[in-house]
């Protein structure tokens, strides 16, 4: 199985909010949290221990890049599997980018990749070593970029895809890139879902962005996961839904960060579109 998270909506659990979900323990489908917030053991694991106890954990990395030039950190991989073997976890993700070079070099910044047969190679290769040293398949997410590499073979998805086959991994298929990358890159939307493969979708983001305008009058959207998710991505998200029926669905908020109930709003509305395709 890719991921035991159930299909329902649950929200992405950032520091203002811990001491709150610890002392109540509100309703919630799951929840999600940055692995490397959780490598130093100590208290920050004792609290993953608890909230596991309560709720099925998603754990979303930031700092591996599997898609680097460069074979994973060893000490990184060893402390995602110290991790995982210390709390019980549904779901591992990371992000379809690079972030290092083979000379211990890192970009404070998840980079697009080339999608070419090289690139696609190397990073094959990639999470077949993560995999093998965590033991479950990772979840990959698409990313939201801004621009396109002139010699690029295939498209995102198409990458995605073959990633899938072959390593087995699975796809974080995050709507608000998505919608991000139609608006900044005019990606096709359609396109892009039809060549993911349904059965290798184990995991959705919602989120909201932000919109920054310019002298000359364009505009750019940026993923800033900042704001409530728009109209725009809920018909998105509908879409989805329609082509590969109901995932475990995350909220995602990570900076001007809101009220819980803000955050537990959102994952009532991603719960009411899930709950129609329900039999």
């Amino acid at each position: 199985m890719l991921t035991s998270l159930p299909a329902c909506a649950g929200i992405g659990l950032r520091h203002p909010h811990y001491r709150q979900v610890l002392q109540h323990t509100p309703p919630l489908g799951w929840i999600e949290l940055h692995s490397e917030n959780f490598f130093d053991g100590g208290q920050p694991l004792a609290m993953l221990q608890t909230l596991a106890a309560h709720y099925p954990l998603s754990l979303h990395g930031v700092g591996l890049g599997p898609g680097s030039a460069a074979r994973p950190q060893r000490s990184h991989l060893a402390a995602l599997r110290r991790l995982l073997d210390a709390v019980p976890v549904a779901a591992v993700s990371e992000h379809l980018a690079g972030n290092h070079d083979a000379g211990g070099h890192f970009a404070n910044d998840l980079l697009p990749l080339p999608y070419t047969q090289a690139t696609l190679l190397q990073v094959a290769a990639n999470v077949a070593e993560i995999q093998d040293a965590i033991g479950r398949p990772l979840l990959l997410e698409n990313l939201s970029a801004y621009l396109h590499y002139p010699h690029n073979d295939m498209s995102e998805a198409e990458f995605l895809a073959e990633l899938v086959a072959r390593t087995g991994c699975g796809i974080l298929l995050d709507v608000n890139n998505l919608y991000v990358n139609q608006q900044n890159l005019s990606v096709d939307v359609a396109a892009f879902l039809a060549a993911l493969p349904a059965d290798a979708i184990g995991e959705i983001h919602l989120a909201g962005y932000s919109t920054r305008q310019f002298d000359d009058g364009s505009t750019l959207l940026v993923d800033t996961h900042s704001q409530p998710v728009y109209p725009a991505v809920w018909a998105l998200y509908r879409q989805v839904l329609a082509r590969f029926g109901p995932r475990p669905t995350l909220i995602e908020w990570d900076s001007d960060i809101p009220p819980l109930d803000t955050l537990q709003a959102e994952a009532a509305s991603a719960e009411a579109m899930l709950q129609e395709l329900r039999p």
